[in-house]
């Protein structure tokens, strides 16, 4: 069998690209400490409003003794409660969801904001948002009809409340 000798030159390039994107990926993520969650923690989805972290009068921003702040949302067909969320800009934040109902997403555009909520388990996202602004909070995982009507507003604003 013969093979052309261009073809093996493509050949070699290809691999040596594919090796290089994978090491330059490894690198960037263990530099970097990305990697995927290890401890998931899993709630009961039909009892998430009667009790706990995210009944409904626990939903919301609260400020933490260490000065950052702790967000609890709830995902539901077709909305993302509470629906206005402010934040102080340079200030660690820690969101918790969860989704009543089915596989939802949440993200605000222009920020490193953006999550899958999963039935049953909690999802928790640390960051720190670094500029002021109003950011709309939508659901980017089809979930239904009312997708399109999905959304939240999160404001991140100059001061923190004192």
């Amino acid at each position: 069998m013969h093979i052309d000798a261009t073809e093996k030159k493509w050949f070699y390039i290809s691999l040596t690209v594919t090796i290089a994107i994978i090491v330059i990926l490894t690198f960037s993520a263990i530099s970097s400490n990305i990697h995927p969650p290890s401890s998931v923690e899993k709630i009961d989805s039909n009892r998430l409003h009667l009790d706990g972290e995210f009944k409904e009068d626990n939903l919301g921003v609260k400020k933490n003794a260490d000065g950052s702040y702790s967000v609890t949302m709830v995902a539901a067909r077709y909305g993302f409660y509470p629906q206005r969320i402010e934040v102080p800009v340079n200030t660690p934040i820690k969101i918790r969801m969860a989704s009543f109902d089915v596989l939802h997403g949440i993200h605000a555009p222009f920020t490193n904001f953006n999550t899958m909520v999963v039935p049953g388990y909690v999802s928790e996202v640390n960051t720190t948002f670094t500029k002021a602004g109003e950011y709309p909070l939508f659901c980017n995982e089809f979930c239904g009809l009312g997708h399109d009507h999905m959304w939240s507003k999160l404001i991140v604003s100059e001061e923190a409340e004192k």
